[in-house]
């Protein structure tokens, strides 16, 4: 199912969103040790706790669900916002402001849909946590969590494929900027994995 958010804000957003059984999305899109390992390469592996590793059983957390709903959040920049990226330090910083600002309320949105339709649990889109941007997280400095009921993990850091997710499930495929240039979307998967039948109702929430 889609949905266009138009607004006014230099972009327009795309909703898609999937529904499917927890224990096939489990065994067909999750490859722990190829993503993981790729987690293990990124310099914020072990600095944030939004990221892996985890003090706790993995699967243990993701099967105690029976159902997965996918929310792929496409982000389309629009021209005068393109025209401001001359170079790849421009590029980053308005990537970073863009996927930051729809990250918010996204965010939200799904801690909401968490506690709605309990027992569930949340998984943010990837990349950076964006609950402490100005102090860092504090696991860097061997600290606890400023925001433990707000932040949540990124399905690729659990060893989900999102490549294989968006193409196979949310019938799109990942774009990258390039030479200092935005793509033509960005794309945020998210998903909140849930043991309640209303979550069917979720799509309408969207828009």
């Amino acid at each position: 199912m889609t949905g266009e958010d138009k607004g006014n804000r230099g972009y327009q957003l795309l909703y898609r969103v999937a529904k499917t059984e927890a224990k096939d999305y489990i065994r067909n899109y999750c490859d722990a040790e190829r993503f993981i390992g790729y987690c293990r390469q990124c310099p914020r592996y072990n600095t944030y706790w939004s990221c892996p590793p985890y003090g706790f059983d993995v699967d243990e957390y993701l099967t105690r669900y029976t159902d997965v709903i996918l929310v792929g959040t496409q982000l389309f920049p629009d021209a005068a916002l393109r025209s401001e990226c001359t170079d790849a330090k421009q590029s980053t910083r308005i990537t970073y402001r863009l996927i930051g600002e729809v990250r918010r309320t996204l965010d939200n949105r799904l801690l909401a849909w968490e506690r709605k339709y309990a027992p569930a649990r949340a998984f943010f889109a990837g990349g950076m946590c964006y609950l402490c941007p100005m102090e860092g997280c504090a696991r860097a400095r061997g600290l606890p969590c400023r925001h433990p009921d707000k932040v949540r993990p990124p399905l690729e850091a659990f060893g989900f494929d999102i490549g294989k997710t968006t193409s196979q499930l949310l019938g799109v495929e990942l774009q990258w900027g390039r030479k200092g240039s935005l793509p033509e979307y960005f794309t945020l998967v998210s998903a909140l994995f849930t043991n309640s039948k209303e979550s069917d109702i979720i799509p309408e929430t969207l828009y």
